[in-house]
């Protein structure tokens, strides 16, 4: 029998396409409606504190950023994990692994082709959810200049001040700060979903894929400061396995503070691209040695 080489992108983009179909007949875009509904209130919304300081415009958009950014973060997160999770369960159930693999395609293959489609389904849902955030900060921002302006008028401000004061509100909108944020949550999201391929390899259940990919998610997040506990603040009783320990489990479980890029983009700080370079870097590391670590575990499975 032929056998087909172990790598061919043309499979691979087949693959994908059939696992971003077969996420969207599961109606996993139904979370949007729930965006677009929490973006609508959140635009008019505004707290106690709203114009009732000099900088309540800007206050306003920060907040409308907030929360849609962390509402991005959740939906992303879910998707990564728990579509993944479902992938390799739902086609033994449906007995399509088996004729996949029989044809044959190589496991490799398969794997990233199956994450590739998590990764459009969550790159286009980032996207839709990216164009909601931008119209309505965009009509926001418009309005809450535009109340500015009138409030300078009647006030008499300098021209140097009502300048000023729209360069502030201006740059609290619509900025590429802010898309390099929401690049910075795809990126994460991404890692994610193959943390969630490489344990749903050798897990049995998709419940236990879940479960340990969001712990996996939350030490990531606390993984620098305990690095740097151990390293630094105990750095004299701390011994020599401790250290090693301490340098295996950073480069097991990833940074996640690296990529919260979010509040200082949320306030309208820039974002060098120093810096949003190499996350795409650390990302294609990390989401590089989880693949390869899921087809290591993947290829001697018996089905």
């Amino acid at each position: 029998m032929r056998r087909n080489g172990i790598f061919s992108p043309g499979r691979i983009l087949v693959i994908a396409g059939h696992t971003f179909t077969q996420l969207v007949r599961m109606k996993v875009f139904y979370f949007l409606a729930v965006f677009a509904l929490l973006m609508l209130a959140m635009s008019y919304f505004e707290g106690p504190w709203s114009r009732a300081a000099e900088d309540s415009a800007e206050q306003v958009l920060i907040d409308i950023k907030g929360w849609a950014t962390g509402a991005m973060l959740i939906f992303s997160t879910i998707i990564a994990i728990a579509s993944t999770a479902l992938l390799i369960p739902k086609d033994l159930e449906d007995r399509t692994l088996y004729t996949i693999l029989s044809k044959p395609v190589p496991r490799l293959d398969y794997l990233l082709g199956k994450l590739f489609g998590v990764f459009a389904l969550i790159a286009i849902s980032l996207l839709l959810m990216d164009v909601m955030l931008s119209v309505i900060l965009h009509l926001r921002t418009d309005d809450l200049l535009s109340q500015e302006m009138e409030i300078a008028k009647s006030l008499n401000w300098p021209p140097e001040y009502v300048a000023s004061r729209r360069e502030d509100i201006m740059n609290q909108g619509v900025t590429w700060g802010l898309q390099a944020g929401i690049g910075a949550l795809l990126m994460k999201a991404c890692i994610m979903a193959s943390i969630a391929l490489l344990i749903s390899t050798f897990s049995s259940s998709t419940l236990f894929t879940i479960v340990i990919s969001v712990v996996i998610f939350c030490i990531g997040h606390f993984t620098a400061d305990a690095r740097n506990y151990w390293l630094h603040t105990q750095a004299k009783n701390a011994s020599q396995e401790l250290k090693f320990f301490s340098q295996a489990i950073a480069l097991i479980f990833p940074d996640f503070q690296l990529y919260n890029i979010n509040d200082a983009a949320n306030k309208g700080k820039a974002v060098s691209p120093e810096l949003f370079g190499y996350l795409v870097k650390l990302t294609f590391f990390y989401t590089g040695i989880y693949s390869l670590l899921a087809w290591f575990t993947f290829r001697k499975k018996e089905f």
